[in-house]
């Protein structure tokens, strides 16, 4: 079984997983979706108290198993294994159309180092997208064959550094804009009568859910290349306020810029392919920052996709018991297949499913569904199914911590996740929070509810299933 070859190591190689794009643009959006400074008290609520606690849960139960997603479900119970392939699954086909916008990003940072100058619809009617897209999924493919050490960990050793260093020149330069104090003003001054609205506090728990890669299963195979003297609680702390940290200091960035220029601070993947780039065109060292700027969201990028490959890696390494390199050429070839469609539709192309781009489709669909029955998965069965001293033994230097943890992911966490996913499946609403490609929400009618039929069913059969199961545990 793979190691981490230190603490500090694994610790870099989280928050490289936690820290993607939607720290940087995503976070912005959603703030400015959501009354801009009043969003931050049920954020910061939403993840101390539930996201965190839910990371804590993933680290303990990986190394507590020492295995990846499907076996340390099937160690819980033998037909759960079914559910870690579900989650495998889920993860996979995110990531497919992940890599898609990460190729965007790279594809954007080459324009801005040679300073050629592009808008999106012009990048979009091209088959660069397609080009990037394939670029990226080689380099990551390529990153996690070298295995945990020499691939995951020094990678994440290399770039997360160099990531906090350009977020932090990025927000010293941005001191000196017009539009500073407004954009601080906005991101942290809060207005308390916002917090009533139940739409804030849904996309408060997305994010928090979605930025720290909980319930992806990434953290808990991570967990499984942890060394026993690791402290899963103080190091779960530091990825967490690392992982703040970087949304803060990218917000301390975009909304500068974005009320210098007068813009919307509710964008979100507009904001950064087609917005930004035009205010960089105009700000004086422009092309600098418009390199540093997708430089930071392509490397942030790559390291959360290094930590979703790693998650069905770990998996079909174990099941076929095939070597790291054959398996990482098996799954990049199947990745480059089940991403080709999303490539497609923001190319020449133009591939759509009911009309919808095929990448809006999935994020709308499975992205924004796929979160809550993964995490929903995780929550029951390690919780449900387990027996609380294996939680006092992983977290005994931090026993107070083990009850909390347990209460809040056992209760708390499953009735959230179940409230926000009806409520977005049956009532239609969109919670800001959940999914990638905030503001493409397109899909209406027909669609929409044969989605959500099909979606709520798996949910509704997940439950029946885990329900008769645990009676039968009991027994």
């Amino acid at each position: 079984m793979e190691k981490w070859s230190s603490k500090f190591g694994f610790i870099l190689a989280a928050v490289g997983s936690a820290v993607g794009i939607g720290n940087i643009w995503r976070f912005s959006s959603v703030v400015g979706q959501n009354g801009g400074g009043a969003y931050l008290i049920p954020y910061l609520i939403a993840v101390f108290l539930f996201a965190l606690p839910l990371m804590i849960l993933e680290l303990a139960v990986g190394r507590h198993f020492q295995g990846n997603v499907v076996s340390s479900f099937g160690k819980v119970k033998k037909k759960f294994r079914f559910f870690g392939w579900i989650i495998c699954a889920i993860v996979f086909v995110i990531l497919s159309y992940y890599l898609v916008i990460t190729g965007w990003t790279l594809g954007y940072l080459i324009s801005s180092l040679t300073n050629s100058g592009t808008t999106f619809s012009e990048f979009t009617s091209t088959p660069q997208p397609l080009i990037y897209f394939f670029i990226t999924v080689i380099i990551t493919g390529f990153i996690v064959s070298f295995g945990v050490k020499k691939g995951i960990e020094r990678i994440s050793s290399l770039l997360m550094p160099f990531a906090f260093l350009l977020l932090i020149a990025l927000a010293v330069f941005c001191t000196t804009l017009s539009g500073f104090g407004e954009g601080i003003n906005f991101l942290f001054n809060p207005d308390f009568s916002v917090l009533s609205n139940p739409m804030i506090w849904g996309a408060a728990f997305g994010q928090a859910f979605f930025s720290l890669s909980v319930g992806f299963g990434v953290l808990l195979t991570y967990g499984g290349y942890l060394e026993k003297n690791t402290n899963i609680v103080h190091s779960s702390l530091i990825i967490t306020i690392a992982d703040l940290s970087v949304a803060f200091l990218a917000g301390m960035i975009i909304f500068p810029i974005v009320f210098t220029f007068g813009l919307t601070p509710g964008m979100g993947a507009e904001l950064a392919f087609t917005t930004l780039p035009i205010a960089f065109d105009i700000l004086a060292y422009g092309q600098l920052l418009a390199i540093a700027f997708f430089l930071l969201l392509f490397f942030a990028a790559l390291t959360s996709s290094i930590g979703m490959l790693e998650v069905s890696i770990a998996a079909v390494m174990e099941k076929f018991s095939f070597s790291r390199r054959k398996t990482s050429i098996i799954l990049t070839l199947l990745l480059l297949i089940v991403g080709l469609p999303a490539a497609l539709s923001y190319s020449s192309v133009n591939l759509s499913v009911f009309g919808v781009k095929v990448l809006d489709f999935l994020d709308e669909t499975l992205g924004t569904i796929g979160l809550p029955i993964t995490a929903l998965l995780t929550t029951i069965v390690f919780t449900w199914f387990l027996q609380k001293k294996i939680f006092a033994e992983e977290l005994q230097e931090s026993k107070r911590w083990a009850s909390l943890v347990l209460y809040t992911t056992k209760y708390v966490i499953p009735v959230i996740l179940i409230v926000t996913t009806l409520f977005q499946l049956l009532l239609n609403i969109d919670f800001a929070g959940w999914g990638l490609m905030r503001g493409k929400r397109v899909i209406r009618d027909l669609a929409s509810s044969a989605v959500a039929i099909v979606l709520l069913g798996t949910i509704l059969g997940i439950l029946l299933f885990i329900k008769q199961s645990l009676r039968r545990f009991r027994e």
